[in-house]
């Protein structure tokens, strides 16, 4: 004899959505936003694909969350290393050490999620990374250009191919010593450049 379990009455339960977009952060993060797919996420979180279109509207629009979430969980904290009460060289150099241990410490998520997602296939997604990462690279070049308007521009312009390279590098393997040993070398860069 068979018993049929009774479905509870009334409608499913819902799920955390903050912790939907975290769970999100760390599969695009580990794997890349193309390579995820939205029954990756539906089948990670337990939910159905209703229920995350409804939440999210699209694939794009929880990346979207997930970026803004990154912005308060695991970015580069800018606005705690780029002070004004100290030398611009010397905070420009521990931020880029800070992007090189963030970005190499855990091993199933290596890079930055932002720029990473600037070179994806879907616009959209494409869009959300580069507004993202231009926002950032607009905090660095107020920074510099407060004590160093002429240099602020083309020094902006350095560190952020500098971090796309540390991201990048982390992507394929290269470990935290290898990082700093090319924030080091290029501290000698931005030191010389902040002093002409």
């Amino acid at each position: 004899m068979t018993t049929k379990l009774a479905r509870p009455r009334g409608r499913p339960r819902k799920f955390d959505v903050d912790e939907a977009i975290a769970t999100a952060q760390s599969l695009f993060h580990s794997r890349g936003y193309e390579a995820v797919s939205v029954s990756d996420v539906t089948e990670t979180l337990g939910i159905n694909t209703p229920s995350f279109y409804s939440a999210f509207r699209s694939k794009a629009g929880l990346y979207e969350r997930v970026i803004n979430r990154y912005a308060d969980h695991g970015a580069v904290p800018l606005a705690d290393i780029l002070r004004p009460d100290r030398p611009v060289a010397d905070c420009i150099i521990a931020m880029l050490e800070e992007a090189a241990r963030r970005y190499a410490t855990d091993p199933a998520a290596t890079g930055c999620i932002v720029l990473e997602g600037c070179r994806c296939n879907d616009e959209e997604a494409r869009d959300l990374a580069r507004a993202a990462h231009g926002a950032a690279a607009e905090v660095i070049r107020s920074y510099i250009a407060a004590r160093h308007p002429s240099d602020a521009a083309q020094l902006t312009e350095y560190i952020s191919t500098l971090m796309i390279g540390l991201s990048a590098q982390a992507r394929a393997g290269k470990g935290l010593d290898t990082l700093l040993e090319t924030v080091r070398v290029a501290s000698y860069a931005i030191a010389a450049a902040l002093r002409a």
